[in-house]
């Protein structure tokens, strides 16, 4: 089961990153041959959960996280233990990202890659901020897009997205366009979707998998500042 709470979690998560990358590879195996013989990267969502559970996770071979709020993704990324036992782990943002956190985003250690790019502005931000930070490497950033045009979801609109990779490319040295992150109907949490394996099948190259690796999420534990970000968020719809 991809679901949350399926057996794989259940029975531990080397168990579980072993069932998932399968069905990741069944799904492959489904696509139209016309389609780029692409290798779908596996993101670890880990949101609500302890450094433990990411280090477990990376002793069984997955290197890529995933994390939704500013605040835990710095706590944990900085976590000594996680920086000590991990030190080839690469975060990925996969939230709505608020441009007065970009500077904190920013100092994440081993940020690999922002997934959620929904404006010029924000893309602007990120690059002046990134260029501060004086790393050698360009940051990997996507654009979202909600396709879908759901009012309850970020993203640009499709009639913006090829003038922002436009701008990105022309006007952003610090970062690398890397694709789309695409909010359809589906949603874009694979952990939450009711069909990820139809996602990989139509060419889709970023899997975001969570509660089916990790077990359900409680999210009881999470940051304060967290949870008032998320009521910000909800009320801003």
């Amino acid at each position: 089961m991809w679901r949350a709470g399926g057996m794989s979690a259940e029975l531990g998560i080397g168990f579980a990153l072993r069932t998932v990358n399968e069905r990741v590879q069944q799904a492959v195996a489904r696509r139209p041959r016309d389609l780029p013989a692409v290798q779908p990267r596996l993101v670890a969502v880990s949101k609500t959960k302890p450094a433990d559970m990411v280090i477990e996770a990376y002793s069984h071979g997955q290197h890529t996280f995933g994390e939704n709020y500013v605040q835990e993704l710095l706590e944990k990324a900085s976590n000594p233990k996680i920086l000590s036992s991990c030190p080839e782990i690469k975060w990925h943002f996969i939230g709505h990202l608020q441009k007065q956190n970009v500077n904190k985003l920013m100092a994440v250690p081993n940020l690999f890659m922002l997934e959620t790019v929904d404006s010029v502005k924000l893309a602007d931000k990120v690059n002046s901020s990134w260029q501060k930070k004086g790393s050698p490497e360009r940051l990997k950033v996507m654009v979202q897009v909600n396709t879908s045009g759901e009012e309850n979801k970020h993203g640009l609109p499709p009639s913006e997205t090829i003038a922002t990779v436009e701008h990105i490319n022309a006007k952003c040295p610090s970062l690398e366009f890397v694709g789309l992150m695409t909010i359809g109907s589906f949603g874009h949490d694979l952990s939450q979707g009711p069909n990820p394996d139809f996602q990989i099948e139509v060419g889709s190259t970023n899997v975001r998998i969570g509660s089916t690796i990790f077990g359900e999420r409680d999210y009881s534990k999470k940051p304060a500042m967290d949870k008032s970000a998320a009521d910000l968020k909800a009320s801003e719809h």
